[in-house]
């Protein structure tokens, strides 16, 4: 997911999605671990994905406190 659909999100939004993406990372593993993954490069565009998510939610809480 690009960093520009994830700013156009709200905190609860963003929140979910981050949720979201973790579902997504455990089932990719499950699926690596039994063999059954066909692109493994998934997993890494996924620990990026919820890498990003964070980094904006982080900066939207800054804001917050400024």
């Amino acid at each position: 997911m690009k960093a520009q659909e994830l700013r156009a999100m709200t905190r609860e939004e963003l929140s979910v999605q981050i949720e979201e993406f973790y579902q997504e990372l455990f089932n990719l593993r499950f699926q690596a671990a039994t063999r059954q993954l066909a692109d493994t490069s998934r997993l890494g565009q996924v620990r990026r994905d919820i890498s990003r998510a964070k980094t904006i939610l982080h900066e939207l809480d800054q804001r917050v406190e400024e």
